[in-house]
């Protein structure tokens, strides 16, 4: 989308380097059709790093280099190249939450407000000056689609202002500090697994950050996973749940749909794979 708001108001593109699949990217995206539509042939690597990409950043002969969603550090030949240096993304309030899987984490987190910070990239992660950030507030209805909607939103206009910030050499550079901040590790499959000792409002932050377009939370129920996509939670009266065990399936409204006690409250999947299962099981 950022590649296509350059495009779409005329900026000069002399290259797109760019992946045919991702193998663990749930968001990735072709570039190719975009590229096409505008006279631009894709230059496939799967590595910005191997030789080959660098003979072609050689040929088209780049300013600068925008570099996002690519999931690799750039080695700093790759950065030398550019004369004005490589500008990275990161949907976080850097110098704060660097790292991985930012979008997820802030809703996992129950965050209240994350950003949309472009940055020059060095040689550590997420780490270089920063060149433009935006505050985006997280709602406790948002999920990873509407939170990831809000950051390109906020974003496709950044993107703009500081391309035409460079054209002037305008740009203003706010250096991170050393030692501030921290960094988000990567998140493991065992990280999307539901518990229902955890509380309700611990669950339901869970699910909304791996909700679609990301690979979904899940249970086991009878050796099988379930995803779930959407849930709900319901404040229990405290007196009459006080002796049921978290976990139990207390009402069942169809195969995607139950109500479960929770480690505190009860939580309501109003969205997942179809499971048979009946009142009184244990989840």
């Amino acid at each position: 989308m950022l590649l296509q708001s350059l495009l779409e108001n005329d900026k000069m593109v002399v290259g797109v380097v760019t992946k045919k699949e991702s193998p663990y990217n749930s968001d990735f995206c072709d570039l190719k059709p975009l590229c096409v539509k505008y006279g631009i042939e894709p230059f496939y690597t799967q590595s910005i790093n191997d030789k080959a990409t660098k003979v072609f950043i050689d040929t088209v002969k780049p300013d600068i280099i925008y570099c996002f969603g690519w999931s690799e550090l750039i080695d700093q030949e790759v950065i030398s190249k550019a004369p004005k240096g490589v500008v990275g993304f990161h949907p976080a309030a850097l110098p704060n939450n660097k790292g991985r899987h930012p979008i997820i984490w802030a809703l996992v987190l129950g965050l209240k407000k994350t950003a949309s910070s472009f940055f020059m990239i060095d040689e550590k992660a997420d780490n270089g000056a920063i060149i433009s950030q935006q505050e985006v507030f997280i709602n406790d209805e948002d999920n990873a689609g509407t939170l990831y909607n809000k950051v390109i939103a906020k974003a496709k206009v950044q993107v703009l202002d500081f391309t035409e910030a460079f054209e002037k050499d305008e740009v203003i550079y706010l250096d991170q500090p050393d030692g501030i901040g921290n960094s988000w590790r990567k998140r493991t499959k065992k990280d999307g697994k539901i518990d229902f000792r955890m509380s309700a409002r611990s669950i339901y932050n869970l699910v909304r950050g791996l909700s679609k377009p990301y690979i979904g939370a899940h249970f086991e129920f009878q050796e099988k996973e379930c995803k779930v996509w959407n849930t709900e939670i319901i404040v229990d009266d405290q007196e009459a749940y006080l002796n049921i065990e978290p976990g139990k399936v207390l009402e069942v409204y169809s195969k995607g749909s139950f109500l479960v006690k929770t480690g505190e409250n009860l939580i309501k999947i109003t969205d997942c794979d179809e499971i048979s299962i009946k009142i009184g099981d244990y989840l």
